[in-house]
């Protein structure tokens, strides 16, 4: 049985890529920031404390690495805090695993597709040039720099996710606060630009596409998770008014809206498929309607 090292193991994205990995045959581990007693796989190991990582990499020997844990909002009010985590974290985190004695088979580490920007419109694949707009994508394009320090003595995998989403994500992100409204039966809903088109996934297909790159390892590589397709925020209202039969009245935030923001932004998963062989996301419909009904599946 491989062993797997989860960071953020109790994050959103956590839970789902714990459980794809459980459920074909691997013994997972996971840290965070957080004290947590009664699970006897999770350490408490923040990502500045460079000797407790190594402590805990002696001690768990991962045969892969999923590093997960980082500040993941952009709008979070501490843009210093995207630097210290995203970047130096991952930093110390990379230096423990390098002076492991047993080195992981493979280390994937979760970038994002912020890296592109707001500044190219259409559909974005791995040769797109980075422009970021904000610390978030900067702190983590500036990790995947970083990690090249580290390739030659590291099997590192960078994934760039698009928007994703599920059951357990934050209502601080668009669609989770879009599913929260219908499922209290809210009268109204404050938003930005309703006609802006973005390339959603599920977290469950997302799990699965990062079980897929640990077992095939193109290391080296910066890799899109996306689905291909795009919808706006006024499709997804539609999609959820059809599915409870609730209607609210939307109402948009000039505070919401951003300047000069892209009105279309879609990945190219060929690459991905490529890889990892045959995979998809199911259509956002289906997620909506999962997430709706509040369970965990």
């Amino acid at each position: 049985m491989k062993r797997a090292l989860i960071t953020g193991f109790k994050g959103f994205t956590g839970w789902y890529v714990a459980a794809e990995l459980e459920a074909h045959g691997w013994e997972v581990w996971g840290t965070g920031a957080h004290d947590e007693a009664g699970d006897a796989r999770y350490r408490h190991v923040d990502l500045a404390d460079a000797a407790g990582l190594r402590e805990v990499i002696a001690e768990v020997r991962p045969d892969a690495v999923v590093h997960l844990a980082a500040i993941a909002f952009v709008g979070h009010g501490d843009a210093d805090a995207f630097y210290r985590v995203n970047l130096i974290g991952t930093r110390n985190l990379l230096a423990a695993l390098g002076a492991a004695a047993q080195r992981p088979e493979c280390v994937l580490l979760a970038s994002s597709a912020n890296v592109y920007g707001n500044a190219t419109e259409g559909v974005l694949n791995e040769a797109t040039p980075p422009d970021p707009a904000n610390d978030y994508a900067v702190s983590k394009l500036a990790m995947e720099y970083m990690a090249r320090l580290w390739m030659d003595r590291l099997p590192i995998v960078i994934a760039r996710p698009f928007n994703y989403t599920g059951v357990g994500q934050a209502e601080s992100f668009l669609l989770p606060k879009i599913v929260a409204h219908f499922r209290r039966r809210a009268e109204v809903i404050e938003l930005g630009n309703l006609d802006v088109c973005r390339d959603f996934s599920d977290v469950r297909a997302v799990a699965r596409a990062y079980r897929r790159l640990l077992e095939v390892g193109p290391v080296g590589e910066p890799v899109n998770v996306c689905s291909g397709r795009t919808h706006s925020l006024r499709e997804a209202l539609a999609m959820a008014e059809a599915i409870t039969g609730h209607s609210m009245r939307v109402e948009v935030n000039p505070a919401f809206v951003r300047a000069n923001e892209v009105r279309s932004l879609c990945g190219d998963p060929a690459k991905l498929r490529r890889l990892i062989g045959e995979w998809d996301t199911p259509p956002l419909e289906d997620t909506l309607r999962w997430m709706l009904g509040g369970d965990v599946a």
